[in-house]
């Protein structure tokens, strides 16, 4: 069973895609990490910021609206910097009252709450990007090329390739329920009556079976890694995923890594001087 919608990768004939991973890779690190450095309120920065993500989105031709529809899906976790607002700031912008409790929203807060909201978007946007338009295991070379410790890129490679059995586990899980459960079938007299026949018991035995399965899961994928382990293990594995070399960096590559970091620093260097 093929589970090929866990796998981001997005083939397209694009300068994005045929650029070496390496470079990209080092090019996505720099550019999270420009948007993390970037001074709070520093609202021109971020726009250029945006407007060099767009242009990414446009040239790998993965469709801006594709790249947004995902990265809208971190927004949620943005909402843990929301007491920030209330907690941060000196000018008071508005006032109100929960019960006993008066909340205060300050305007130093609000800019270092959208601030944060900001670099949390486009860093989202950059990585699904990488994601979309380079191959995991190329992914993984490049971790190897600029000496990431081989032990953690292993666990990047394994945790990955794991992923894939866990769900194909549950995949067999869901057939075999299916396999294994009729349904009631609807006589009733009207459209309405048959539509809204269910089967199946109250919500509390839902829970038990769901928790059941849960379990099930967890101890066919357990004993299916353990005999995958050792599979690897007779054929040499000894903890070191061993690849190909890679070809040298083309001087292309070279020129597209200097300017996409050129860029990034003089971003970085406008918000500090002026907003910093």
């Amino acid at each position: 069973m093929h589970v090929h919608f866990l796998d981001p990768y997005r083939p397209r004939t694009s300068p994005i895609h045929a650029l070496d991973p390496r470079v990209k890779f080092v090019l996505t690190l720099a550019y999270i990490l420009t948007a993390a450095l970037t001074p709070i309120a520093a609202w021109p920065v971020y726009i250029l910021l945006l407007a060099a993500m767009l242009s990414v989105e446009i040239l790998s031709s993965l469709g801006v609206r594709y790249v947004l529809k995902r990265a809208s899906l971190a927004l949620p976790f943005v909402l843990a910097a929301f007491p920030v607002i209330f907690t941060n700031g000196q000018t008071a912008l508005f006032s109100f009252s929960i019960g006993s409790l008066t909340l205060t929203g300050y305007a130093e807060g609000l800019a270092r709450f959208l601030s944060v909201a900001l670099k949390s978007w486009l860093s989202v946007q950059a990585a699904i990007v990488l994601a979309s338009s380079t191959p995991f295991p190329d992914l993984l070379q490049a971790m190897r090329a600029i000496r990431i410790p081989r032990l953690l890129v292993a666990m990047f490679g394994l945790m990955w390739r794991y992923l894939f059995v866990l769900v194909d586990e549950a995949m067999r899980l869901m057939r075999a329920r299916a396999a294994r459960s009729g349904h009631r079938a609807a006589t009733g007299p009207s459209p309405r009556l048959r539509a809204g026949s269910r089967s199946g018991g109250s919500v509390a035995w839902r829970a038990r079976v769901a928790g059941g399965m849960a379990g099930s899961l967890f101890l066919r994928a357990f004993e299916r890694s353990d005999r995958i382990y050792m599979a690897m293990a007779a054929r040499g594995y000894d903890g070191e995923v061993r690849a190909l070399p890679l070809s040298s960096v083309k001087p292309a590559a070279w020129l597209a890594l200097g300017s996409g970091l050129g860029m990034l620093f003089l971003l970085l260097l406008l918000g500090v001087l002026f907003w910093g």
